[in-house]
């Protein structure tokens, strides 16, 4: 007598059409819990620093057990979330959603901290401020200084500084990744609490190498700045704003101050840049001010929060400490 086969084999051939189509891994992933949150403050760490490598010092354990951290994420996901190897490392599509779902996650995480410290009455936690670049060397500037009240104020509180575009500074504050930001103002959000506090000043620059920088500049105006390549900012800003007013010709464009000042250095592009952040290069000779009593533009600094949801006692009381930094440099 035949043996019966197992009942769980079937012989199938690629093409039968019995033959059961390929099951993609299913995530293992239940309900979220502490070890979950461990492994994606991993990753996220992996993923900001650029590698495993590079996420070692950061997270102060071992590139094998960072590595390990990740490969028991994906398996968590039954998703893979990078590439490693001799390319280098690189998300995956899978990857970069996870990491902006990882921050909108940590940042709720936080909030919740947060609202148990205010229940309370004590300040804790961590704060993740952002501000835009080359503010520190504005003298108008007492973002420092409103630091320094803070810690007197909340010395149990970690706190983070990040530095980003107007756009991801905004975005940040929206979605809780940051829970501050102090920015150019240039257009309101319903979404948004606005404070002001400094000013700033935009001037026109030309690199030793162009034209303008040792020609006359008399009798020289906007419709003449127009047969010149501009670098301006890639995204809106004042910058932008009077660029479109003006007509310029951008040519070229910068999504930080210091790719600005670069494309200027060039001597083939104008740009405008803060004059304190420029004041170097000019004292080093390597460019200068065209027509600064007509090529200018002034900018108002704010402090933004969220207002769909009620601040913490945290921000709040930083929120707080840049108004009152900044009072005491306006009086």
């Amino acid at each position: 007598m035949q043996a019966k086969r197992p009942a769980a084999f079937v012989a199938t051939s690629p093409s039968s059409p019995s033959a059961p189509p390929a099951v993609k891994a299913r995530a293992v992933l239940g309900q979220v819990g502490d070890i979950d949150l461990r492994l994606l403050r991993v990753f996220k760490a992996v993923v900001e620093c650029g590698g495993m490598a590079a996420a070692e010092l950061e997270l102060n354990i071992g590139t094998s057990t960072v590595s390990r951290h990740v490969k028991d994420l994906e398996i968590r996901l039954g998703l893979t979330l990078c590439r490693r190897g001799r390319a280098g490392f690189a998300l995956t599509p899978e990857g970069e959603r996870i990491y902006a779902e990882t921050l909108r996650l940590l940042a709720s995480t936080d909030a919740f901290r947060h609202s148990v410290d205010d229940i309370h009455q004590r300040m804790g936690g961590h704060i993740h401020l952002a501000v835009f670049d080359k503010t520190a060397s504005n003298p108008a500037a007492r973002i420092a200084q409103a630091i320094a009240l803070f810690r007197r104020q909340a010395p149990d509180v970690a706190l983070s500084l990040h530095v980003g575009s107007i756009n991801q500074i905004e975005r940040g504050v929206i979605d809780g990744t940051f829970q501050a930001g102090v920015i150019p103002a240039h257009r309101n959000s319903d979404t948004l609490v606005y404070d002001e506090l400094f000013g700033e000043t935009m001037l026109l620059y030309a690199g030793a190498a162009h034209p303008l920088f040792a020609r006359p500049q008399a009798g020289l105006d906007w419709a003449g700045l127009r047969a010149h390549a501009f670098a301006g900012l890639g995204y809106h800003s004042p910058n932008m704003e009077i660029s479109h007013r003006e007509r310029l010709v951008r040519a070229a464009t910068g999504f930080d101050q210091e790719s600005v000042a670069t494309l200027i250095l060039s001597g083939e592009f104008l740009g405008f840049l803060p004059d304190h952040y420029a004041a170097s290069f000019v004292a080093a000779g390597q460019m200068r001010a065209v027509s600064p009593v007509l090529f200018r533009y002034e900018c108002t600094f704010v402090g933004i929060t969220r207002r769909s949801l009620a601040p913490s006692r945290v921000t709040l009381a930083f929120q707080q400490c840049l108004l009152q930094a900044h009072q005491k440099s306006m009086a």
